[in-house]
C-alpha cells in the first residue's frame, strides 16, 4: 500500500496505532534517544529483569492478534521473510536522520532480522511518510480511503500509525508506517520505534502487559529490553510465518533460552 496508489478491498491488512503521547517541547539539535533526559530517565528506571512468564505472556500477545485490523485472519504469526528496506518520505533532514539511527539500532538489536534504510522507494518494502500534524488523517484518508480513515480516526484517534499487507502465507510483503514530524523530538522517538516495530509484525496492542511499548498506557522513546526480548522471539528463524500460537509454544522454550543469551549479551546484562 502507499499514499498513492488505492489499496483493493481484498488487501489484508493489519493497522495499528500510537494512541494518546503527551506532547513535549521540540529541541534544536537531532537528538538521539540516550540525549533526551525524558528518555535517560525511563531508561534509568527501567526493568530489564523477566521471567519466562512474562516475556512469553507479551510475545504471545502482541504477536498473534491486531488491534485494528481491516481483513484477514489475525491468529497467525506475521513477519517478513527476508531483508527489510526502509525508504523515508520527508524534506525534514533531521528527522530522516533520526528515523535512521533508529533503524539502525533496531538492526544492531535484533540478531536475525536484515533491517536498513535504503534511497529508494522502489527497493523498499517499508515506506515510512513523515507528515506534518495536521495533514495526518488526509494522508492516512490517501492510504485507506475516507471511510475507514473515519473509523480509524473515531476508534483510535492516532498520533501516527502502522499497517502492513501479507500474502497467503503470512509473510509481510510490505508495510506503511505514516509518522508525525511536528510534535516533539519524544514523540517523533516514541513514535519512530513503536510503529517501525509493529510493522515488522507484533501488531497487537495490549494494555495487560506493563513492560511492552506495544501497550498504549508506556510511553518508551527507545527500544527497551522487553520488547528486545519479544522482536528476537519473533525473528528467530525457527518461528515461522503463518505459525499458530500452539505450534510456537512448542518451541519457544528452546528458542528463548537462546534470545537471552543474545539480549542479555547486547545489553551487557548480568545473570
Amino acid at each position: 500500500m502507499s499514499a498513492s496508489v488505492p489499496l483493493s478491498p481484498l488487501t489484508r491488512i493489519a493497522v495499528v496505532a500510537f494512541v494518546g503521547l503527551a506532547l513535549v517541547g521540540d529541541i534544536a539539535t537531532i537528538a538521539s534517544a540516550g540525549e533526551l533526559p525524558a528518555i535517560a530517565s525511563r531508561q534509568r528506571a527501567e526493568k530489564k529483569s523477566f521471567t519466562d512468564g512474562e516475556i512469553v505472556e507479551g510475545f504471545l500477545k502482541t504477536a498473534f492478534g491486531a488491534e485494528y485490523h481491516l481483513a484477514g485472519r489475525v491468529d497467525r504469526i506475521r513477519k517478513f521473510d527476508g531483508p527489510v528496506r526502509v525508504y523515508a518520505e520527508s524534506d525534514r533532514a533531521d528527522r530522516k536522520a533520526q528515523l535512521a539511527k533508529v533503524v539502525a539500532d533496531i538492526a544492531a538489536r535484533v540478531q536475525y532480522l536484515d533491517i536498513a534504510m535504503t534511497d529508494t522507494s522502489e527497493a523498499a518494502n517499508v515506506r515510512v511518510k513523515l507528515v506534518r500534524d495536521r495533514d495526518l488523517y488526509r494522508t492516512i484518508s490517501s492510504f485507506y480511503g475516507a471511510e475507514k480513515a473515519r473509523e480509524i480516526r473515531s476508534s483510535l484517534d492516532p498520533q501516527c500509525l502502522s499497517g502492513f499487507r501479507k500474502n497467503d502465507d503470512f509473510e509481510i510483503e510490505h508495510s506503511d508506517v505514516i509518522l508525525t514530524v511536528d510534535n516533539g523530538d519524544f514523540v517523533f522517538l516514541d513514535c519512530a520505534y513503536e510503529e517501525l516495530l509493529q510493522s515488522l509484525g507484533p501488531i497487537n496492542d495490549t494494555t495487560s502487559v506493563p513492560w511492552t511499548m506495544f501497550n498504549d498506557n508506556v510511553s518508551m522513546g527507545y527500544f527497551d529490553v522487553y520488547d528486545q526480548y519479544i522482536l528476537n522471539l519473533l525473528y528467530d528463524p525457527r518461528i515461522k510465518a503463518g505459525m499458530t500460537v500452539q505450534e510456537v509454544k512448542a518451541l519457544l522454550p528452546d528458542v528463548l533460552a537462546d534470545v537471552r543469551t543474545w539480549v542479555m549479551r547486547v545489553n551487557d546484562l548480568k545473570e
